[in-house]
């Protein structure tokens, strides 16, 4: 039930691997410090890795009169979390279901979830432009959805897969927050130096392609790797490493015109 969710943010990208839910439970993990109250909902059905990232594999969730009650990762309820990962008797269990049953489901977690009055939503969703958008798009309607981050790896091959992406948008209606460029460039954890494994400045050229704003750059920062599964902030942690910095840019570009 959405009902009561303030303001609701899509994190998309056109292709697997450019660490997408990495972004969304780092931006929820924000928000939550920032004193908001934060709802996760990982619609990646045949890859749910936010249990992982948020360090809770080991929750159940259950049903009340209410609808689902998600799982919570702080005794306050600041931020809740809801994934088909909750419902998988291992991390190693695969989804094997056609399109219909796809759609059922991330149709009952937009609807059936009880979220009670949360400031901000968050919605992790699949790479590419299938099913499960279009579901998500279709369920938002009745309901303000504030827009979509893109996320993006500085390489040719991403950047044309999220042009696809913003393309979708813009055909569904879904408006565009911006572009984050993700993985730009390796941060040394002894000098601080920047170096450009794959390539740079590639959300860049792709925001002045597509006319789309750019957020933020965030780079390989090994201290984000140290929370990969520990349900921390990097910017409550190390707010002043390359990372956190980044994440601090994203998270006044999407709150700095909100009041939740």
């Amino acid at each position: 039930m959405l009902d009561g969710v303030k303001h609701i943010y899509l994190v998309l990208s056109g292709k697997g691997g450019v660490g997408k839910s990495t972004v969304s439970s780092q931006l929820a993990l924000a928000l939550k410090e920032a004193g908001f109250r934060v709802g996760l909902l990982d619609i990646d059905l045949c890859g749910p890795s936010i249990p992982y990232l948020l360090n809770l594999e080991d929750k159940d969730v259950h049903q009340s009169d209410e609808g689902w009650v998600p799982v919570y990762t702080d005794n306050d309820q600041k931020l809740a979390v809801m994934s088909i990962g909750f419902l998988l008797k291992n991390r190693n269990d695969s989804v094997v279901w056609r399109g219909p049953k796809k759609t059922s489901m991330i149709r009952q977690f937009l609807t059936d979830v009880a979220w009670q009055d949360i400031d901000y939503l968050i919605i992790d969703t699949p790479p590419g432009t299938s099913d499960e958008h279009i579901t998500v798009m279709e369920n938002l309607q009745t309901v303000k959805c504030d827009g979509a981050i893109i996320v993006t790896t500085p390489q040719a091959v991403a950047i044309d897969d999220v042009i696809k992406e913003i393309t979708f948008c813009k055909k569904t209606g879904i408006p565009i927050v911006g572009i984050v460029e993700n993985m730009s460039g390796f941060v040394c954890p002894t000098c601080s130096e920047c170096t450009n494994i794959f390539s740079s400045n590639g959300g860049i050229s792709l925001s002045e392609i597509t006319k789309v704003p750019f957020l933020t750059k965030i780079p390989i920062d090994p201290t984000i790797g140290k929370f990969a599964d520990k349900s921390q902030s990097i910017m409550k942690n190390f707010p002043d490493s390359p990372g956190a910095k980044a994440f601090t840019q994203l998270l006044e570009q999407i709150t700095k015109s909100k009041e939740a």
